[in-house]
């Protein structure tokens, strides 16, 4: 079966296309420009350089979040109408186990962490096993503070797009190690793997069954309620 994977969810952009476990090949893209500009044209590239048309695909694969609310915006939808257009399943992996498993094979923690601004991170930890990782934690929100007191004093290699910022905000308390670049961010490759697990363990999903995992509200809605809750504040001092 042909998988068309894609991960939106951080900094980087990237789309691959496997045989099962099999890796045909991959587009990776991390350059100053919006998702929205680099995918469908990485989508369309790969598909022509491997000699696949869509009517061969028989499974679709995106990284639903966490991350970047736009981004797992863009790949979600993506993938929801691709899926629609040739009547195949999709499913949707985590941006944060797509992150660890990059790196399957380090004796201690993968912490894999993604910024997600106002003094949080999105995180999930794992351990590696002789038949892959295992989470430690279900991905979450949480402050630095408390991130790092669940950190082990073992090796702990930061993975990510958040992995710097844990990495500097670490080192002087943890073990910690910070994945060379080319392995530190998420690409489609994993995204596929993943999804491929999923669809034999039966957990695929019709496309308007596919939705983005946000773990907080975004900043819009955010913003929204806080006006709202100071409008409601105002009437009520005013009555």
């Amino acid at each position: 079966m042909k998988i068309l994977a894609i991960d939106t969810s951080s900094v980087t952009a990237s789309a691959a296309l496997c045989e099962d476990t099999h890796l045909l090949g991959e587009v990776y893209v991390h350059i100053p420009q919006t998702h929205s500009e680099t995918l469908m044209p990485a989508v369309c590239e790969l598909l022509r350089r491997c000699k696949t048309t869509f009517s061969e695909i028989g499974l679709f694969a995106v990284s639903t979040g966490p991350g970047s609310f736009t981004g797992v915006r863009i790949g979600v939808a993506a993938v929801k109408g691709m899926a629609l257009a040739c009547g195949v399943p999709c499913v949707g992996v985590s941006a944060l186990e797509t992150a660890a498993w990059n790196i399957p094979f380090f004796t201690g923690t993968t912490c894999a962490v993604m910024d997600a601004r106002r003094g949080q991170v999105y995180n999930a930890l794992f351990t590696s096993s002789p038949t892959g990782l295992v989470r430690r934690c279900m991905d979450r929100a949480v402050g630095l503070d408390t991130l790092l007191e669940d950190l082990p004093a073992e090796p702990v290699l930061l993975v990510g797009d958040g992995a710097e910022l844990c990495y500097n905000a670490f080192k002087e308390h943890r073990y910690c190690l910070l994945a060379p670049d080319r392995l530190r961010f998420s690409h489609a490759g994993a995204v596929a793997a993943l999804g491929l697990d999923a669809f034999q363990e039966k957990r695929s999903l019709t496309p308007d069954q596919l939705m983005p995992v946000y773990l907080r509200l975004p900043q819009a809605e955010r913003e929204l309620r806080a006006k709202m809750a100071q409008n409601n504040t105002i009437r009520g001092a005013s009555s």
